[in-house]
């Protein structure tokens, strides 16, 4: 069955907010003991959760030892003296009680148990290793953490405070749907799930989760339309009659090509670039153009994913089929060049969110 709701990940800058600038040093600095505390908690929670998994896999123990991973109190095997969850919760509470809010503690170990037990056949086969976690990790925190949201006229943004720090949004020329999705949350249309905070280069970056209705059309599901992918067109589709070709060859590739092109003529003149900051200013028309690829690319796909969509819904088809992309798949794995440039996966990914948002049914053939 379908969920009637989606869930989207919107990344906005936060401003610490208050008057002087010894007080705002003095709250960013917390946040940054909070991600420590955040990351070393990540590592014990993980060694502890695979200590507990595998300690049945301990042969050497004398055979009247118990293993069974449960609370003693409601299982008589049990060898834990509190519910498996609650263990490492208590462990990293009490290690770190006082430097951190509990509640960050709380969603970090609920996050890494579920994704833990996703993980725990690979790990017993051996297939894959424990996560590792950097000291620059995000770290989660609940909507509990956020109170006092509310739109602010005069500061022309969004205030709340995260646990005791005023925080305020910092939007731009916001071009995307950040500020229509926050001034639903403000009216309480939308519900925030639970988010997270990543510091970067001295920044501070909220990572909020918004849990919205997906899009009403009158749909037809035995309707289909079939969608083809390559890289001579990016997106040819058709039902019935009706066929529409997205984008060209000379469109996508060739301007792609041409950046690809800038790019190498300016790694070639790093050696006669000016200097001041070492390697960093050297290579700063390199990482520059690096960045227009990108971000050329990711607005293209964006782009020919909702002509697409658009496509579908104008003609009221339920069902997206993506024909024959296996073989395309193997061909362009063995080409380089078309492996470089084709971008297929980001393709699918952008049309599998906005085909999911609008309610259509996609099959990959």
């Amino acid at each position: 069955m379908n969920k009637s709701s989606l869930k989207l990940t919107r990344k906005i800058q936060l401003l610490v907010d208050l008057p002087t600038k010894e007080e705002r040093m003095e709250a960013i600095s917390k946040l940054y003991q909070w991600q420590n505390r955040c990351y070393r908690a990540a590592n014990l929670i993980v060694s502890h959760l695979y200590v507990q998994e595998m300690i049945k896999d301990f042969f050497y123990l004398s055979e009247g030892i118990k293993y069974k991973l449960a609370d003693e109190k409601k299982d008589d095997s049990g060898i834990l003296n509190r519910s498996r969850i609650n263990t490492t919760y208590r462990m990293i509470s009490d290690r770190f009680k006082g430097e951190i809010p509990t509640n960050i503690l709380s969603c970090l170990n609920g996050t890494l148990l579920i994704t833990f037990k996703q993980n725990s056949t690979y790990y017993y086969k051996g297939e894959r290793s424990l996560q590792n976690f950097r000291r620059d990790m995000a770290f989660p925190f609940s909507s509990e953490g956020i109170t006092r949201l509310s739109y602010n006229v005069e500061k022309r943004a969004f205030c709340f405070r995260l646990f005791s720090i005023p925080m305020k949004t910092y939007l731009g020329k916001d071009f995307t749907d950040k500020r229509i999705l926050m001034e639903r949350l403000v009216k309480g249309e939308i519900k925030l799930c639970t988010s997270h905070i990543k510091l970067k280069n001295g920044k501070i970056f909220w990572l909020p989760v918004f849990e919205i209705e997906k899009d009403s059309h009158s749909l037809k599901p035995e309707l289909i339309a079939e969608a083809s992918l390559s890289l001579e067109y990016p997106i040819v589709v058709k039902t019935g009659k009706k066929k529409l070709t997205i984008g060209s060859k000379e469109e996508f590739l060739y301007r792609r090509l041409a950046i690809q092109s800038a790019r190498k003529r300016a790694q070639s003149g790093v050696a006669f670039s000016k200097s001041g900051h070492g390697r960093k200013r050297k290579i700063k028309a390199v990482n520059k153009f690096a960045k227009t690829e990108s971000n050329y690319v990711s607005h293209r796909l964006h782009v020919y994913s909702k002509r697409l969509i658009d496509f579908c819904i104008k003609h009221q088809t339920g069902t997206l089929i993506l024909l024959n992309q296996e073989d395309k798949v193997r061909i362009a794995k063995e080409e380089k060049f078309v492996l470089r440039n084709w971008s297929y996966y980001e393709l699918i990914t952008k049309i599998k969110y906005k085909a999911d948002k609008a309610g259509i049914e996609l099959i990959i053939d």
